[in-house]
């Protein structure tokens, strides 16, 4: 990394690490209540079945471009892949996957449930799942304004946004 700005530097993997590790964990419960539930066909409703599937895309979906992300900017600096605008056009869809999952799964579960006095299959999963889910939205939020912030920078400074992110 020729001239990386030290900040960025340090703070694009651990970002983006927290945001893989938090996808990898959001992915393994849906994934896991999405097979117990077809195992048993015991969905609680049409909705929790369908904003879980989503919500299994977006962590999986989050978590293969996540690590990607982290392997181009230490690997394959001056990529595509590492440019400020991958990286803007990349977190902004995802905010928009994150905060579509987080906010729909949130009406479906009704805003939570006391799972000790509850008779909800999988309740504490079923938390753990939205608890992870705006876990996810606040992370890709916060470096959404920091690309953005990025980006402004870099077009004031004259530089095309298709240039490496660190500099």
């Amino acid at each position: 990394m020729v001239d990386a700005n030290p900040h960025i530097q340090r703070g694009h993997p651990i970002f983006f690490g927290l945001l893989t590790l938090f996808a990898l964990i959001e992915g393994c419960v849906t994934s896991w209540l999405v097979s117990r539930y077809n195992d048993h066909d015991t969905y609680p409703s049409h909705s929790y079945r369908d904003r879980l599937k989503f919500l299994v895309f977006v962590s999986w979906w989050t978590f293969v471009f996540s690590a990607g992300y982290i392997a181009a900017f230490l690997l394959a600096y001056e990529s595509f892949f590492s440019t400020i605008a991958s990286h803007l056009g990349w977190i902004a869809l995802t905010w928009i996957l994150w905060l579509a999952g987080a906010a729909s799964f949130t009406a479906a579960n009704g805003g939570g449930h006391s799972c000790s006095n509850s008779s909800l299959i999988y309740c504490n999963q079923l938390e753990a799942t939205e608890a992870f889910a705006w876990i996810e939205w606040i992370l890709i939020t916060l470096m959404f304004g920091a690309t953005a912030a990025i980006a402004f920078m870099s077009v004031r400074r004259g530089d095309r946004l298709t240039g490496p992110l660190g500099v």
